[in-house]
């Protein structure tokens, strides 16, 4: 009796056994579907989105007369095909450049100038040109206009006097004291000047200080194989600060 008990026993522990190694293979074979199913679906999320997004518009006139206009009025300063000079007007063609900003960024630069640097408003050339300059400038990237999502981005939030020490000791060295740029010596442009903050998002500041930008001295500062590792709070700091500087100047030329 004791030896019929025990294989009873036993009997049901193999039963319990055999269905539970049923039931997770059933559950491992239903996760591996689901999880085969998402992928299918993201995957193919990603391809119609891809179908979507329109093609970059080539207008071959608008960027031939671009091109006329650039090479009378831009030229000098920013070189033939806008690849900039160190120390004395920076690259429009770069293509990280080109990716974050906008239609209204660049138009409006060029319009407008920027006050207090070597940069002088174009607004006599008239929106025309202006907007063929922009199509010129574009021709040199397929990268998709991401100036929409970069602009929408939040606010920035920090402590604008941990900005001013991670400027300092970081930034400082090619945009210059204050963000003061190629009158203070640097390589970089005024990035703390109201013609830069006016027009640039929260956004556009913290992709180009995060991803910097190729072929130039710009280099990104977040990752592990940055120049430095800065946090987004630590990149928000400085944002935070850059804005403050327009303020803080005008309070000091007016004690």
């Amino acid at each position: 009796m004791r030896q019929l008990l025990i294989c009873g026993f036993a009997g049901l522990l193999l039963v319990g056994c055999d269905s539970s190694e049923e039931v997770a293979t059933q559950s491992d074979a239903a996760a591996a579907v689901s999880a085969e199913g998402k992928n299918k679906a993201a995957s193919d999320d990603a391809e119609a989105a891809k179908k979507a997004a329109p093609e970059p518009v080539r207008d071959t006139a608008a960027i031939q007369k671009g091109e006329a206009v650039f090479n009378e009025n831009c030229a000098a300063c920013h070189q033939p095909d806008a690849i900039g000079s160190p120390g004395i007007a920076p690259s429009l063609t770069n293509p990280e450049l080109l990716a974050a900003a906008s239609d209204e960024f660049l138009l409006g630069t060029i319009r407008d100038g920027r006050v207090d640097t070597g940069m002088p408003p174009f607004e006599h050339l008239g929106s025309e040109k202006i907007v063929a300059i922009v199509a010129f400038l574009r021709a040199h990237t397929d990268k998709p206009n991401r100036s929409k999502e970069i602009d929408a981005q939040p606010a920035a939030h920090g402590d604008p006097r941990l900005g001013k020490l991670w400027f300092d000791n970081i930034c400082a060295t090619c945009h210059g004291v204050n963000g003061n740029g190629y009158e203070s010596g640097g390589t970089g442009t005024a990035i703390g000047k109201p013609g830069f903050l006016s027009k640039a998002s929260d956004g556009f500041i913290r992709t180009t200080i995060k991803q910097g930008r190729s072929n130039t001295r710009m280099r990104g500062f977040n990752g592990s194989e940055a120049l430095a590792n800065l946090s987004d709070r630590e990149i928000d700091d400085i944002i935070v600060y850059l804005r403050s500087l327009p303020q803080t100047q005008e309070e000091a030329s007016n004690p």
